[in-house]
């Protein structure tokens, strides 16, 4: 045994537990959030529902658009109440809207409606899932923990990937769309029982016994924020952040900048790829299952790895900011792959292997989104007091619905004036996704060249 496995155990591992929460209830969430994708190709068939292009991506950037609108606030109610209950608040309202979708029929208003109040249960989770780990762990390590719950986004992809068509194809399509998410939605009644039983803050868990001294203590080692702690109480701040204040802090906004520009590219691969891969492809319902399975499979490597780039910098002396930035730019990089996708997309060049060679470009740039998401959430609390991480958290979500909806109102304008020739519509798309990452970064770095934490709310 090591010398850093024998500290590790003596510190002990109950933060990892926690994580593991979060991790279920990130699945869970997209695993809800992205049935609609998988039941496009029905819902716009002649035999389903008739939608155009237009109306399912309406459907989608309403959804986004409520999220957006919602999580402004969101992160805000979840400072206040905590995270507890309000992650636990957050998924019955989704849950239950989630399977209100099966009863709503075919009409495109109805699933708009149902959908927005899907929506804002979805907003608190990232808010509530962000705060707790700037609750649960010293800075060092909130990247990876981050990463490490984020990539429940991916596998909750992946599940809806194999058990949507599974669906459609063992209930038949007029009764497998219904059971599709009633079933889905039910699953996050299960987690609240584990939620409910396990989960407390830090101070709590080690009055009860669960947490030991050393542990909390090293949950609590950051200098910085122990000083930036004990100078907010001096100077009589109060507990309660003014959301106005934090508008006037460009940390704030380059967050929001990092949110809006890139948030954008995962909206489009969850409600888009298998669009693409059908109209590109030519494959069936039953053909993407397995492509999309792969792409949000290889984005938790993604979103793990990621997410301890800044520590394996940290542990060689680094300063947070100088890490996180300097990752962040690394993996801003690999996106630029992505205007190689068609391409290598071109059946005609490259036969029955050009959707194998595009879906791997595909998997680099969600594997780089789920790396980039993971520290750019670890940004907030790295530079904020704890208190208000909910808060800052809630506004850049906001910001990233908002370029959900942009890109997703492009998809849908892009396939149907392209619909004869929906290559042209996805290169175009593809190329946006592309530059996003490197293009948010300069802004962010001209925004804030220097860190600072904040120690004024």
């Amino acid at each position: 045994m090591n010398k850093q496995t024998e500290v590790a155990e003596k510190i002990g591992h109950y933060r990892w537990l926690i994580i593991s929460l979060l991790l279920f209830a990130t699945t869970i969430n997209y695993m809800d959030r992205n049935v609609i994708s998988f039941l496009k190709e029905y819902f716009c068939s002649p035999q389903g529902f008739g939608w155009s292009n237009t109306d399912f991506a309406n459907l989608t950037s309403i959804f986004t658009a409520f999220y957006a609108g919602v999580t402004l606030f969101s992160g805000a109610f979840i400072d206040k109440i905590g995270t507890k209950l309000g992650l636990a608040f957050s998924l019955i309202i989704w849950s239950l809207a989630g399977i209100g979708n099966a009863f709503v029929g075919k009409l495109v208003g109805m699933h708009m409606m149902i959908r927005s109040v899907f929506a804002v249960g979805e907003s608190g989770n990232f808010p509530a899932s962000i705060k707790t780990v700037a609750e649960w762990f010293p800075k060092k390590e909130r990247a990876l923990a981050t990463g490490i719950f984020n990539s429940g986004s991916n596998i909750g992809a992946m599940i809806s990937a194999l058990f949507v068509p599974w669906c459609l194809l063992f209930f038949g399509a007029d009764l497998g769309w219904k059971m599709s998410f009633i079933l889905t939605g039910g699953v996050g009644f299960i987690w609240l029982i584990f939620w409910f039983w396990i989960y407390n803050t830090p101070a709590k868990a080690r009055e009860k016994g669960v947490l030991s001294e050393a542990e909390y203590n090293y949950i609590h080692s950051d200098i910085d924020e122990k000083e930036a702690a004990a100078a907010s109480l001096a100077a009589g701040n109060p507990v309660k952040v003014s959301w106005f204040k934090l508008l006037t802090y460009r940390q704030t906004w380059s967050f929001v900048v990092g949110k809006f520009m890139t948030d954008g590219v995962w909206w489009f691969l969850l409600f888009w790829l298998p669009d693409y891969l059908t109209k590109q492809f030519g494959m069936t319902t039953k053909q993407v299952m397995w492509p999309t399975f792969i792409v949000f499979g290889v984005a938790i490597i993604g979103s793990v790895f990621g997410g301890g780039i800044p520590m394996f910098f940290m542990n060689r002396g680094w300063q947070t900011y100088k890490a996180r930035m300097t990752a962040m730019f690394l993996i801003a990089l690999f996106p630029l792959l992505l205007i190689t996708t068609q391409y290598f997309g071109n059946v005609a060049h490259f036969g029955y292997y050009a959707s194998i060679l595009a879906i791997m470009v595909i998997c680099i740039g969600a594997a780089a989104h789920q790396a980039w998401s993971a520290n750019l959430f670890t940004t907030v609390s790295d530079m904020f007091p704890k208190k208000a991480v909910g808060a800052i958290t809630g506004i850049g979500t906001a910001a990233g619905g908002v370029g959900g909806v942009l890109l997703q109102k492009l998809a849908g304008w892009m396939t149907d004036l392209y619909s004869a020739h929906p290559a042209t519509a996805y290169t175009i798309l593809f190329a946006v996704c592309a530059s996003a990452y490197l293009i948010a970064w300069i802004i962010m770095k001209w925004l804030v060249p220097k860190f600072r934490l904040i120690t004024d709310l």
